[in-house]
């Protein structure tokens, strides 16, 4: 379980560290920087796929997503004596995205690309560092990157080994440094972040894939659009635990069965009492349907270390909202669950459960601060 979180220089995001539970929600204000907060840990995500670059590039060059403001704040700036304003720059250009749990954390600082350069807009990445525990050391270190070069450290001797010398700018040691046999720490948390499942764009509209007929494959986690709902359901029933999906489903729609009927082409059917015949995916209400999309997602038989979602109560009736709070209850036994929400009504059909925290962001003078506590300790590595 992801036990800190640790976003530095991008967007809002100018140096901020959390301590997620089993099931954190962000909360906060529109524009208090819980969108940039759900993209960072997606970009931290994409390390592990060797996406980084283009995803930052999408989002419009490094430039366009760096801290837009001071290096730091004085303290008149943050009494209002004085304006913002940039004083002189004493450190470089950092983003940096990093993580931990009890055993093991790994830290990315990117950086501006060193003149001339053919691709301006693309970062470098600049260091990155794997370690034992929760917290970066000199003696907890077991991988470094700094600049082209990568090394290990031996489990038997403790000496550090180069491995490479001139790995390029846009490749992470978590995919070019990998290996079973010499590397396997960072294979290990590779394949670990490449399970993470980020949901956010679960569509329930009249054109949305979740309502188009399916191949029944074997599907033991719903992709991310949700294109494979009757795929992903099958399996469940199949092989996972059809108990406590259909329980969600009874729990959301009283009385109602949701069956997978179809050889070639799979079908998603709810019976719901009083009606004659069961209802198909093309007359099953928007959130209905999302509804549904949550239930696959959450109740996987292959469960992910760890689930975000991004607003999950978008298009259900406020019914529902007791019902998906409970549907995340029982999915954070298994995985861990970090949910951005605008919903009062979902921070309160889980106020007072013990897993559950809540994290609420607001901004000051343009940066995103979590209220309430202090920070957890934090150390980035050194380039």
């Amino acid at each position: 379980m992801i036990e800190r979180l640790a976003v530095s220089g991008y967007r809002s995001l100018r140096d901020l560290v959390i301590a997620p539970a089993p099931l954190t929600l962000i909360t906060g204000a529109n524009g208090s920087g819980k969108s940039s907060l759900y993209r960072a840990l997606r970009l931290l995500a994409e390390v592990a796929q060797g996406q980084l670059i283009g995803s930052i590039a999408r989002e419009g060059g490094l430039s366009s997503t760096l801290w837009a403001g001071p290096e730091k704040f004085s303290r008149d700036m943050l009494s209002g004596e004085a304006p913002v304003q940039g004083l002189v720059r004493t450190a470089p250009v950092h983003l940096r995205l990093g993580f931990s749990t009890s055993d093991y954390g790994y830290a990315v600082d990117l950086g501006l690309p060193v003149p001339p350069a053919v691709f301006a807009h693309d970062p470098e990445i600049k260091a990155e560092a794997l370690w034992m525990g929760p917290e970066l050391s000199r003696s907890g270190a077991i991988a470094e990157r700094r600049g082209p070069m990568v090394r290990l450290r031996s489990e038997e001797s403790g000496e550090w080994r180069v491995v490479h010398q001139d790995i390029a700018s846009f490749d992470s040691m978590m995919t070019q440094a990998a290996d079973p046999r010499d590397g396997i720490e960072l294979l290990m948390l590779r394949e670990r972040m490449r399970g993470w499942r980020f949901y956010d764009n679960l569509r329930a509209d009249r054109d949305a894939p979740a309502r188009r007929p399916q191949v029944p494959t074997f599907t033991p986690q719903l992709a991310a659009d949700g294109a494979d709902l009757a795929a992903a359901i099958l399996t469940i029933q199949a092989i996972g635990d059809a108990s406590a999906f259909g329980a969600a489903v009874d729990d959301a729609f009283p009385g109602s069965r949701v069956r997978i009927s179809g050889e070639d082409l799979a079908a998603l059917e709810m019976r719901q009492p009083g009606l004659l015949r069961p209802l198909s995916t093309a007359e099953l209400s928007d959130g209905t349907l999302r509804y549904l999309l949550l239930c696959a997602a959450l109740l996987s038989p292959r469960p992910s270390e760890l689930i975000v979602l991004n607003e999950p109560e978008s298009s259900l009736h406020p019914a529902l909202i007791p019902p998906l709070a409970r549907l995340l209850l029982t999915a954070s036994r298994h995985s861990q669950i970090i949910v951005v929400t605008h919903s009062v009504a979902l921070r309160e059909s889980l106020h007072g459960d013990r897993q559950t925290i809540e994290i609420q962001l607001e901004k000051r003078l343009g940066e995103t601060l979590a209220t309430g506590g202090e920070s957890p300790r934090w150390t980035w590595p050194s380039r």
